[in-house]
């Protein structure tokens, strides 16, 4: 049955002191920070090193990396604006000519008790934009089958799927260490990482686990660092509080978790600025880092659309090779040919996403081939049923 929208609102109205009351708070902690915002972009970052020298250097949040000098809050201002598209257009073209970005990403069809077998798909799609009138671009897949061994299942209900998702992050990384291979010591080349460098998300699991994602990101900034191929993590919507948590050390502000650096910033910004690059600081995963890669994550916030700023993330090296605008402007001229995303990690979501016509395809090759191999397999009524709805 749909929603009965009547429910929903009386539910809202009844609530609604609950929700003003955290809204109050967040707002008046909100304006607390951005007070310290503006005083903090009048401070040199000789000034804020020395303020934040009392703190382990693992419990700053960030430490300022490129020199603060700024428009105020922090704000770099890029200057880009145009009279037109077909002028935007022309800037991309000038900058973005016969240079190569590369994304890859990944879906999965995990297992479920609608088949009798443990068994999972993985789907990892790629694109490379050569930018080139003599090339215009690569785009494939790969896929994985993962079997009960390679799932530690016993049957088809065990909860797996976090080894699938585990295998699809390996994939994804891996394709990401060919392509710098391939392109090593190119400088006209780009790797976007679809994500955070810092896999905070990685906390909630096992130490297990936990070592396996921080393994996989490490193998990827080390492999930047040789091949001397860039690479930057894109995070879109970003609830990151580094920034936040360096404001709070040293202003001695109360803590407030649910104030987060993009809407601090983002007030400020017009298309294409962007904050002083900084060293991530954050407490927590990054431990689990070998200290000399740690120590060498880098981001910047960048304005690139009318929402809130996003988040980049990218290897020390790149802005200590004096690469830092050149690759920043690579990153807005991919914003810019995808509409307010990157074209190519768009593209490459494109490509890898698994669609219903794909599992049933999946289904039933599944069945064909357990048939001719004289392997049980059960397919449940539900399934049958839906495949023949469909």
């Amino acid at each position: 049955m749909p929603l009965k929208s009547s429910q929903i609102l009386a539910l809202l109205k009844e609530k609604r002191a609950d929700f003003e009351r955290f809204d109050h708070t967040a707002q008046q902690a909100f304006q607390k920070y951005r007070v310290a915002l503006a005083k903090a972009s009048h401070m040199s970052e000789d000034a804020i090193l020395k303020d934040l020298s009392d703190c382990a250097p693992s419990d700053r949040g960030a430490e300022p990396l490129e020199s603060l000098v700024n428009d105020g809050n922090w704000v770099k201002s890029s200057g880009l604006v145009w009279q037109s598209r077909e002028d935007s257009h022309a800037w991309v073209r000038d900058r973005l000519t016969d240079i190569s970005t590369f994304a890859v990403d990944g879906s999965q069809i995990y297992p479920g008790k609608d088949i009798s077998l443990p068994i999972a798909l993985i789907q990892i799609g790629w694109f490379e934009n050569f930018h080139s009138a003599n090339k215009h671009y690569d785009k494939d897949i790969a896929v994985d089958v993962m079997t009960p061994a390679d799932l530690k299942a016993s049957s088809s209900g065990d909860p797996v799927d976090r080894r699938v998702n585990m295998r699809r992050f390996e994939m994804e990384v891996e394709r990401l260490i060919q392509y710098m291979e391939d392109r090593a010591g190119d400088r006209a080349c780009l790797a976007f990482f679809d994500g955070s460098l810092v896999v905070t998300f990685a906390e909630a699991f096992d130490q297990t686990t936990r070592d396996f994602y921080v393994k996989c990101v490490v193998r990827l900034l080390q492999a930047s660092e040789h091949y001397q191929v860039p690479v930057v993590g894109y995070i879109d919507t970003s609830y990151a509080r580094d920034l936040t948590v360096m404001l709070q050390r040293l202003f001695n502000l109360p803590d407030a978790p649910s104030i987060h650096d993009a809407p601090l910033l983002g007030t400020f910004m017009q298309w294409g600025d962007r904050t002083p690059l900084f060293s991530c600081r954050r407490s927590g995963v990054l431990h689990d880092y070998p200290v000399a890669i740690a120590d060498q994550i880098s981001f910047t916030y960048l304005k690139a659309h009318d929402g809130l700023p996003v988040r980049l993330e990218l290897p020390q090296w790149i802005y200590d090779c004096g690469r830092l605008e050149q690759i920043l402007d690579w990153v807005r001229c991919e914003v810019i040919i995808g509409g307010g995303y990157p074209y190519v990690i768009e593209t490459a979501d494109q490509t890898a996403v698994l669609k219903a016509e794909d599992r049933q395809l999946f289904f039933r090759l599944l069945q064909d081939w357990a048939e001719s191999e004289e392997l049980t397999l059960r397919l449940s009524r539900k399934m049958v049923s839906k495949a023949r709805r469909r």
